[in-house]
């Protein structure tokens, strides 16, 4: 009983501290970004916000080279509306130059640091950016894009000096530090932009989320009230300011309460725990991968020396949680779920274990979510003869989805830069004859408590032998096995037979692996339909640069020795065991003379 009433009041606590802090965000208003953060800077002046290297910046400091952004900017004659495109690595001016465009009604396109070639070019044309600031490290890759760029933006290099770049530097060193007058973004509002933010998925080239000031703000401000963030906590965020987790949730839960921000230009497993004490972190920000990474890392002498209170982040499988939280003597974690572009976001408020987020049975009408009977098959969403969705029982595997409502700042979907991309997120007539939600494209159940679980990306699922297989699950089980690092587990098709296989890329600890290991605990722990027949050993997983891992050119590659690199293996029913995957077994398996 006394635990149940400490689960809810964790969960209503810190659910009335987000209400009070959003309700002020409403669409139609003149609420910005740019108000926002100066007051902050008014309120918090002489407080450090950013800790970076030997660095440290005040809130006076930041806003003051954010002023000489603004100032930059107003001298090129940009007008409110104009955007401008930042291909920088993690470091304090990133912040201030988001900031100082917001000053005078402009939006910064957030570039991926990953990028090269035609794809960096195709961010740019994107965003309709005349003019680009490039870091001094990432010359080489802006070079690369500049024969497949279909608009004539002006480079400006900031940190170094180049002939064939702008000089941005001089220029700041002759620009006004003064705030800017508030008349020069008197009109924006807030459903403006001020962000375009690419997705990282997998495939494809990269959509540009439009971010406005209402879910600038809406985000930064959940995100702090969530945490329950003071003045006092210091979060600590090695992960890419070009993504939203980074980029805005990490600076929301700092900024908006005058904390601070430490900063990293990029991740290292091996300098995270003496960052942590460093800085005297008391919370930091992960996604993906990074928690196993850290997990599989060796014992650091600083990694239960820090002042962490608590850790929050989405994408922290089960099969890492609790290892995770025991050996780094983690307080607390709070995972959440939410994507760039989506009106529908959940927070797992009271902790509980392996959770994404919570509805108990007294909220349902105010959290925007709904999960629906999906067909994996058809990869589309399940109908009644009427031509209504049909809502998940508990327990039920379905999609995720959210209510789109244009007037209600957590109901609106803003879309994408391209019209298209916009649409295809948009399921319409669902429960009733004209209503829209928000596809999430991710499967989800829940319980009796009201928890939400992650189940399996869409398209992620694949069907063998009749039966429906999830990634995640079959991923679970062999990442708990001794030796395995890291597991990417997908489906490849074998000709003459009906869907897709399993498979399974591990990266792996040479000196424990054992693959009996690994047949023995899906041989355990999975149905038969379930198991992955083939095996992949690679020296390191394919990920994105927020450590989404890679699928499509596994999947297209498959499982012929003669064209993957890697060492394959195949679990032989003749020696009940995996063997190498060798050519001639291969053309056994593809002529179908050994039956599957």
């Amino acid at each position: 009983m006394f635990s149940a009433l400490g689960r809810e009041v964790r969960f209503l606590r810190g659910g009335l501290r987000m209400l009070a802090r959003i309700s002020r965000l409403k669409p139609g208003s003149g609420v910005n970004l740019a108000d926002d953060l100066e007051g902050a800077v008014d309120r918090h002046a002489a407080r450090v916000a950013i800790l970076f290297e030997e660095e440290r910046w005040t809130y006076a400091d930041l806003e003051s080279r954010a002023n000489r952004y603004a100032a930059w900017a107003l001298d090129r004659g940009l007008k409110p509306g104009a955007t401008v495109a930042l291909f920088m690595e993690n470091r304090p001016d990133y912040l201030a130059i988001w900031f100082g465009m917001a000053k005078v009604g402009l939006s910064t396109a957030l570039i991926n640091t990953q990028l090269t070639g035609a794809g960096l070019a195709h961010c740019v044309d994107t965003a309709g950016a005349d003019h680009v600031i490039v870091d001094a490290p990432l010359a080489e890759a802006w070079r690369s894009a500049r024969a497949h760029l279909r608009t004539a933006a002006t480079a400006w290099l900031s940190g170094a000096v180049a002939e064939d770049f702008a000089a941005l530097d001089p220029l700041l060193l002759d620009a006004s530090s003064a705030r800017p007058d508030r008349q020069l973004r008197a009109g924006i509002r807030a459903e403006d932009l001020v962000l375009l933010i690419y997705t990282s998925g997998t495939t494809g080239l990269p959509k540009a989320a439009r971010i406005t000031h209402l879910r600038m703000l809406l985000t930064m401000h959940s995100f702090s009230a969530a945490t329950g963030s003071t003045a006092r906590d210091v979060i600590y965020a090695p992960l890419p300011l070009y993504h939203t987790v980074g980029g805005v949730c990490a600076p929301g839960i700092a900024l908006t309460v005058g904390g601070a921000i430490a900063l990293r230009r990029q991740f290292s497993a091996s300098a995270f725990w003496s960052d942590c004490v460093r800085f005297d972190a008391t919370l930091f920000q992960y996604i993906g991968e990074l928690c196993r990474y850290l997990l599989n890392a060796p014992d650091h002498p600083d990694e239960r020396r820090h002042r962490l209170r608590l850790v929050i982040g989405n994408g922290l499988r089960p099969d890492v949680w609790d290892r995770f939280q025991a050996r780094f003597a983690i307080p607390r974690i709070l995972e959440f779920y939410g994507a760039t572009e989506s009106n529908l976001s959940l927070f797992n408020l009271d902790g509980g274990p392996h959770a994404i987020g919570r509805v108990p049975a007294y909220m349902k009408g105010a959290v925007n979510v709904a999960l629906i009977r999906f067909d994996p098959v058809a990869e589309s969403p399940v109908r009644q003869v009427s031509g209504r969705c049909i809502p998940c029982v508990e327990g039920e595997v379905g999609e995720a989805i959210a209510r789109i409502d244009p007037a209600k700042a957590q109901m609106r979907f803003e879309g994408y830069s391209d019209a298209g991309a916009t649409e295809s997120k948009i399921l319409r007539d669902v429960f009733e004859p004209g209503d829209a939600w928000f596809r999430s494209g991710d499967l989800m159940r829940s319980d009796r408590l009201g928890y939400l679980y992650f189940v399996d990306r869409i398209g992620d699922t694949f069907r063998w032998k009749g039966e429906n297989v999830s990634t995640a699950e079959v991923a679970g089980v062999i990442a708990a096995v001794p030796g395995i690092l890291e597991v990417n587990v997908y489906g490849v098709e074998i000709p003459g037979c009906s869907g897709r296989t399993g498979m399974a890329s591990l990266v792996v600890d040479e000196a424990q692996f054992d693959p009996a290991r690994v047949r023995a605990a899906v041989h355990a722990g999975l149905p038969g339909y379930a198991r992955p027949l083939f095996l992949r050993l690679t020296r390191a997983m394919e990920v994105t640069g927020t450590f989404k891992q890679k699928k499509s050119e596994a999947i297209q590659e498959g499982f012929d020795p003669r064209t993957v690199a890697d060492t394959l293996m195949f679990d032989d029913p003749r020696h009940e065991a995996y063997v190498p995957l060798s050519p001639a077994l291969h053309a056994e398996i593809v002529s179908g003379a050994l039956r599957l």
